[in-house]
């Protein structure tokens, strides 16, 4: 393992541990509540490509510095027409669609929302907070849940509950999510990054090369012909985001007020 990377980009902060096999990567924006800019989305597809590509590197723990996970994309770059490039040009929806042979494990703390619940979604186990919240609120501020949500959430969970995260664009609590398959286990708060560097553990101690195969496969099985799927989400998205009513709901949620949507 080559070190002189790890700490190149400080959004993303990594930490590896050659003895097990595992790499820890923070989510580094605690001020945003790790909201998602183009730079460190850039940084995490980046830094977990190469982790993917490194044979000593056996499975992967994604978490979010402070009590918050992710928040979604920051809406105070879009408000300024930064949308797409934190999008787009971050390459956020071929990581949400990536095939990787690594395991990633999500340790959520407090809120994974919009974009960050997309990011959570492309991770393989999921471990929670007791009062973790899950969502995807991208409707209330005029905008849609592209990176993931809307095309691949009804394959994940019951299709009305699915209906219900998307069109309401209310959070739903870590029980909830956990009685309908979102996530893999949950503990107090202290206890999630532990719990999910033994379950990183535990998948680098297994056969690599089957474990590949197995990412591979299950990979397969989920994709089924998202191809055209995804091609119409990225176009819808695209659309959605040069709409005005994204522009005044960026705009109203950064104002702290009720937006005043126009449908144009």
């Amino acid at each position: 393992m080559n070190d002189d990377w790890k700490n190149e980009r400080s959004e993303v902060l990594v930490e590896i541990r050659p003895a097990q096999k595992i790499a820890v990567l923070t989510l580094n924006r605690p001020q945003l509540r790790n909201a998602f800019n183009a730079s460190l989305m850039v940084a995490l597809s980046d830094t977990v490509a190469r982790l993917d590509a490194d044979p000593d590197i056996r499975a992967i723990v994604l978490t979010g510095a402070g009590k918050v996970f992710c928040a979604g994309m920051d809406l105070g770059e879009f408000a300024n027409g930064e949308g797409e490039k934190a999008v787009f040009d971050s390459g956020l929806p071929e990581f949400t669609r990536q095939m990787r042979k690594t395991p990633i494990i999500a340790a959520v703390r407090g809120a994974a929302l919009a974009g960050g619940f997309e990011i959570m979604l492309a991770c393989d186990l999921v471990v929670a907070a007791q009062d973790a919240i899950f969502g995807l609120p991208e409707v209330r501020v005029g905008l849609i849940a592209g990176a993931g949500g809307v095309a691949h959430l009804p394959n994940r969970i019951p299709v009305a509950l699915a209906r219900e995260i998307l069109l309401l664009g209310a959070p739903v609590d870590a029980k909830r999510a956990f009685e309908a398959g979102l996530i893999n286990r949950i503990v107090d708060a202290d206890d999630v990054l532990p719990n999910a560097i033994v379950m990183a553990q535990q998948i680098a101690a297994n056969a690599p090369l089957a474990v590949a195969a197995t990412m591979g496969i299950i990979h397969q099985a989920m994709s089924g012909g998202a191809g055209a799927l995804n091609t119409l989400n990225d176009e819808l998205l695209r659309d959605i985001m040069r709409s005005d009513d994204a522009k005044e709901g960026a705009t109203a949620f950064k104002d702290r007020r009720t937006p005043n949507w126009t449908g144009a």
